[in-house]
């Protein structure tokens, strides 16, 4: 093999190498792998041209750049603090926190330079603004409405720049000394005003108790004496029933029954008593005592 020969060889076998070398460059520019948290913007002679979502892509090798890649994982807002005045003219400080992800990266790339700084402008704003809408109790009392209100007015304001704002929060909401002493004098008062009610209710109550206590024993105490009414009326038609059926002996059977239970209530007593009688009441008690006898 001659000289020329083997020079001929070794330029052949150059180029093949060449264009082995150019096809893979080519297929290597030509596929695109993007990883599953991440879009890809391509461009086409500085023009938008496509945006490559994750998976193995396809462009043209050497007309179409991936001039972009951008993340679409969800992000956070550093924690930011402005001031805000309530509708009741009460100076406060919001500290407030914002999270958001990218959609559609071609209108993010495009249209705003600083994402962050953007949004982060936005929702002092939009937070000042609502602030301004509501007295400071509705503030405190009222925080997750407040906090909806501001991720719809959020999400309002950058839809135009391809990002989803996925949640808005509010920290803290924090008041100058002034206005916190001022609270805690009201909340004491309301406190003192609150234990006064409740003093006041429980001696009303009290009162209540006992005029149904009072009450209470003036109905059984009547009661009482109804029913021992009622057992003397039902005592006394008895006797007059047997008066009318036995005539004076009835009578004198009950007279003589109540000195009989005289006579033994005096012998019972304690102590040492002398009972002065007349004469005849010896006959009368004699007269008694038979007369119970002979009603036995």
């Amino acid at each position: 093999m001659t000289e020329d020969q083997i020079i001929g060889l070794l330029t052949s076998n150059i180029i093949y190498l060449l264009a082995a070398a150019f096809v893979i460059l080519v297929i290597l520019k030509g596929i695109k792998i993007v990883p599953q948290s991440e879009k890809y913007v391509v461009e086409r002679f500085g023009r938008l041209h496509s945006v490559l979502g994750p998976g193995i892509n396809f462009i043209v090798p050497f007309l179409d750049v991936a001039r972009h890649k951008i993340s679409i994982l969800e992000r956070q807002l550093p924690n930011a603090t402005q001031d805000a005045i309530t509708k009741d003219n009460v100076l406060v400080q919001i500290d407030t926190s914002v999270f958001y992800r990218i959609l559609e990266p071609e209108k993010t790339v495009y249209r705003i330079r600083d994402v962050d700084g953007a949004i982060a402008t936005t929702v002092a704003g939009i937070v000042r603004a609502e602030i301004g809408k509501m007295d400071l109790d509705e503030v405190q009392s009222n925080r997750a409405q407040l906090i909806t209100r501001i991720q719809e007015s959020v999400e309002t304001a950058v839809d135009d720049w391809g990002i989803e704002v996925t949640r808005a929060e509010i920290l803290d909401v924090n008041l100058d000394q002034a206005t916190r002493d001022a609270m805690l004098q009201q909340l004491n008062a309301e406190r003192a005003r609150r234990a006064q009610v409740t003093e006041a209710e429980g001696q009303k109550r009290a009162v209540e108790l006992q005029a149904d206590a009072e009450l209470y024993a003036a109905e059984q105490t009547a009661k009482a004496r109804r029913i021992q009414a009622e057992a003397e009326a039902y005592a006394t038609g008895v006797v007059a029933a047997a008066i009318q059926d036995n005539g004076i002996e009835a009578a004198q059977y009950q007279v003589a029954l109540k000195q009989v239970e005289a006579l033994n209530a005096l012998g019972n007593g304690t102590g040492s008593q002398t009972i002065v009688v007349p004469a005849n009441a010896l006959e009368a008690f004699g007269n008694a005592f038979n007369m119970l006898k002979g009603g036995k």
